[in-house]
């Protein structure tokens, strides 16, 4: 395996950091919550080119590293009573209630305010409430999913021969085109349900079209209308980057 390397380089004012590792294409990002700017690129591809690629966006990154500025730092999640806890696009009190047994996660949406009560073991530390309530997050999407795919995978024309969940610190969703698997962001699930929606269409969008381009724009366009809204929903939550398209 080729080794991966990394540097830092200056381009006008605007420190770049530059990993080098064996890929195809070049993928610029910018980083929450300094804005920090990254760029991977395939092993030998010269300065020139990647000066090329910042300043060809240095509007887009500006764009991100502005509203990184803006953003406000959510607390850490200690998981306990009276936090705010999200699933599917609803706010929810969160609950700790002793229990024996295992572990065990109660949504009340018509109480108001709508409550998640997570009963669990007393004496439990923030850590094993947080694999509580990801391993219930997690369960609420495996079961939504097969339903989701069976929708609108004849709406695309493409069909995945699998897929899964995980934890993606950049991504809401990748696809796997050879093997034609698509996952998903377990932080889906506390997104409204269209946003999830989208996110299937747009992965699954890429197994006619590998590349963020005009063709597969235009077929976005083609099954889902919409999806620009439900876009724009995703990116009011930002995960830890946000990455060119």
């Amino acid at each position: 395996m080729s080794p991966i390397t990394s540097n830092l380089l200056l381009i006008d004012d605007l420190p770049v950091e530059v990993v080098r590792k064996n890929i195809r294409t070049l993928r610029l990002s910018v980083h929450m919550p300094d804005g920090r700017v990254r760029v991977a690129v395939p092993l030998r591809t010269p300065d020139a080119t990647i000066r090329e690629l910042v300043l060809a966006r240095r509007a887009w990154i500006e764009k991100h590293q502005t509203r990184f500025a803006a953003r406000e730092v959510a607390p850490a999640l200690t998981y306990v009573s009276g936090e705010l806890h999200a699933y599917q696009g609803q706010a929810y009190v969160l609950q700790v209630q002793d229990s024996e047994g295992a572990p065990k996660v109660v949504l009340l949406p018509n109480a108001e305010p709508p409550i998640l009560t997570l009963h669990i073991r007393a004496g439990s530390t923030v850590e094993q409430r947080r694999k509580a309530l990801d391993g219930w997050y997690r369960q609420q999407l495996r079961q939504q999913l097969p339903a989701l795919l069976a929708a609108w995978q004849p709406v695309v024309g493409a069909q995945a021969s699998s897929w899964g969940i995980k934890q993606m610190k950049t991504r809401w969703g990748t696809c796997n085109i050879q093997a034609r698997r698509i996952w998903l962001n377990l932080e889906l699930i506390k997104r409204p349900l269209p946003c999830m929606e989208y996110v299937v269409v747009h992965e699954l969008t890429h197994l006619h079209e590998r590349y963020h381009n005009a063709r597969f724009w235009g077929l976005m366009d083609q099954f889902m209308p919409d999806w620009r809204q439900h876009k724009a929903e995703l990116n009011r939550v930002h995960l830890r980057a946000a990455d060119a398209d």
